[in-house]
């Protein structure tokens, strides 16, 4: 697998999937504009990864936002199981306070695997936050605010992601990647 067939699978996901069932409604406009940075990690281990994230920190925190807004550091080598993945979150929170970006950015996470607490492996409601590798998503604080700022209630979102991927099932989901 090389770098612009998972930057392509990520791209497909993005489009038909986070955008395309309105997912992230904050999505479709940075990636239309061009404002998300792609990036695979060659990495085979964790404390590696660790290392590129805090130089994608750095770089998105010096990188003017109306070139590029967000970046997604997608590393199909390390953190494939999940457990292992989720642990790492809580790494990328001390690694953004150890550079001294606390309120300035941060982490969410998108995994193949990807499993919310309380909910069983195969749950549908799962697949919002599922990935075609393990992805880091590195944000920019004040785009959410503004995003936040904007919208009347992003509870619900959440709700409504819960919903369509409810209406859509698992059969749905997988004609999502039928061309």
């Amino acid at each position: 697998m090389d770098s612009d067939e998972v930057i392509a699978a990520t791209r497909l996901w993005l489009e038909r999937a986070v955008i395309g069932l309105n997912l992230c409604p904050f999505a479709e406009g940075v990636y239309r504009g061009g404002r998300v940075r792609f990036r695979v990690s060659e990495q085979q281990s964790a404390s590696a990864l660790l290392q590129e994230l805090c130089g994608e920190l750095l770089f998105l925190n010096g990188a003017d936002p109306r070139e590029c807004e967000t970046a997604l550091l997608i590393h199909p080598f390390v953190l494939r199981d999940f457990a292992d993945y989720n642990e790492f979150l809580g790494v990328c929170d001390a690694a953004i306070a150890d550079a001294g970006l606390e309120g300035e950015l941060q982490v969410a996470g998108f995994h193949p695997e990807f499993q919310f607490a309380g909910t069983e492996p195969a749950d549908i409601e799962n697949y919002t936050n599922r990935s075609p590798y393990p992805t880091l998503h590195l944000l920019r604080e004040a785009s959410i605010e503004r995003a936040v700022a904007g919208a009347s209630n992003t509870q619900e979102i959440y709700e409504r992601n819960i919903r369509t991927l409810q209406a859509l099932g698992h059969d749905g989901w997988r004609k999502l990647w039928r061309d």
